[in-house]
Order: C-alpha cells, then sequence, then structure tokens
C-alpha cells in the first residue's frame, strides 16, 4: 500500500531534463509515489532559447496553467502566445510543442491522467547543441 503524502514541501523532488527538449526540466510535484490514484502533476521550466519538440501522447490528454512567463505552443496546426495566467487543454493525440523565445524562464503546471507507461512520439527532434 502507498502511503499518502497530503503535503510535498518545495525542493523535496528534483527537476529532471526533459527528454528530446533543450534548456527544459520537468519536475514530478504529485504522482503515484505521493498516493495520487487518477492524476499526476508536473511542473515545466524551459529556459530562455529552450524548447519541446513537437510530440503527442496517443492516451494522455494535458491540462496546463502557466505561472510566468511567456511563450509560444503549438497545438495541432494552431500556434498561439501563452502568458501567465493562462489555462491550455491538450487533447490526446494532438501534436504539440513549446518554444520559449523570452528573456526569462518559462513555467507552467502540467496535469495529466496517471498511467503505467507515458509513451510519446516524437515528430521531430531539436538541436540539442
Amino acid at each position: 500500500m502507498t502511503t499518502v503524502i497530503p503535503v510535498k514541501r518545495a525542493g523535496k523532488t528534483k527537476p529532471q531534463k526533459v527528454e528530446n527538449a533543450v534548456k527544459t526540466e520537468i519536475e514530478w510535484l504529485v504522482d503515484r509515489h505521493d498516493g495520487a490514484p487518477n492524476f499526476e502533476m508536473r511542473r515545466f521550466v524551459i529556459k530562455p532559447g529552450g524548447s519541446i519538440p513537437r510530440h503527442y501522447h496517443p492516451d494522455i490528454e494535458h491540462e496546463q496553467y502557466v505561472l510566468r512567463g511567456n511563450y509560444t505552443i503549438g497545438i495541432g496546426k494552431k500556434t498561439y502566445e501563452v502568458r501567465k495566467g493562462d489555462s491550455i487543454f491538450i487533447p490526446s493525440g494532438t501534436p504539440h510543442w513549446y518554444r520559449n523565445t523570452g528573456n526569462e524562464n518559462a513555467e507552467f503546471l502540467c496535469i495529466v491522467p496517471k498511467k503505467e507507461k507515458y509513451n510519446s512520439v516524437y515528430l521531430e527532434t531539436e538541436n540539442q547543441s
């Protein structure tokens, strides 16, 4: 049985590099290890000049909330400029990408349904030099 952790203090999780992305980190804030039965919450930080290439998840929708910064996100065939306070919904199977061309970190929360495995299909790659 998993122990439920109702409050996790800042700094208790360590950011990790995002696969195939440039200057981008992910931090799992609440997940299955905290006893979350249905959803998991992550915080992404895209540094200036950073990006996440176009990809999709066959069976995972995303609900996102912008915490800081301005950045560009592509969802399907449309492009959006988002900023602090904006909410974003990405249906499962929809290609999406992110690019921070600003001068400050772009940060957002991303809530996804809990899955055994998070499948990502990358449609392009970023120059990671």
